[in-house]
């Protein structure tokens, strides 16, 4: 099988991407967001935990209480994150990404709140499974960009949008924008439908936007063994600083 001009393959993989999620609407549509890998038939993705955001754990209280009990983190991180990780990644051909929003004003934290995931998996999980496992930020939320396809809201909302001029990873709070352009915006309902139809090659068409959303799909696209390209401007395009070093542990 071949995938956009790959290097046909002597055997075909199909590979599972487990999702660990933080929000509502996450849970409900975000396997929509990746619908331009699945059409190649090669991948499938699924929600398999919704859990809490997670802040650093900057406490100095709880630290000294977990270093006492000889615990390394926190036990909710374990069980809601660590554990479910484990359990998934049963086989070579399964990955796990644990996908956080990074609104505005958790911004200046995003490589302490990175740490504190990324620990969660590494903690846990086996030195083979860490580079099939790793964390990555919707900036600052899913809606977001939905703006750079404004194709997509206007076929669900009815609306007049065109797309937004700069880097959508910069709106600092994208769902209220989307309520404010349609009175009773759902984000499941309607989330689900924008994203059934958001073209994600045009939303990475820009080299300079959208970082660390290339940055997730740069992953993903990796973990498949696919061949060097310039697909989604992986070569060319940004990628986000406080994620892109997950790609070095795996290689084309």
């Amino acid at each position: 099988m071949t995938i956009d001009g790959a290097t046909p393959a002597t055997s075909f993989t199909f590979h599972h991407f487990g999702l660990i999620v933080t929000g509502k609407g996450e849970r409900m549509a975000l396997g929509h967001l990746f619908r331009s890998l699945t059409v190649h038939g090669c991948c499938h993705f699924e929600v398999i935990r919704q859990i809490g955001q997670r802040s650093p754990q900057t406490s100095e209280r709880v630290k000294l209480k977990m270093v006492n009990t000889g615990k390394l983190l926190p036990t909710k991180d374990v069980e809601e994150i660590g554990l479910p990780a484990r359990r998934y990644l049963d086989r070579p051909e399964k990955h796990v990404i644990v996908i956080d929003d990074m609104e505005a004003d958790r911004v200046p934290q995003a490589h302490q709140v990175f740490a504190r995931y990324r620990t969660a998996l590494d903690t846990i999980l086996g030195q083979p499974e860490r580079s099939r496992a790793s964390v990555h930020f919707l900036v600052n939320m899913l809606e977001a960009y939905y703006f750079a396809d404004a194709a997509a809201i206007n076929s669900v909302l009815d609306t007049e949008v065109t797309d937004y001029e700069t880097d959508v990873e910069l709106i600092p709070h994208p769902k209220n924008d989307l309520k404010r352009l349609f009175r009773g915006f759902d984000e499941t309902e309607h989330g689900v439908e924008i994203l059934q139809r958001l073209d994600i090659p045009h939303v990475l068409s820009n080299p300079l936007t959208c970082s660390s959303l290339r940055t997730l799909f740069k992953w993903c696209w990796i973990s498949f063994g696919s061949p060097e390209e310039n697909r989604f401007c992986f070569q060319t395009g940004r990628l986000y600083d406080v994620t892109s070093n997950q790609c070095l542990s795996l290689s084309f």
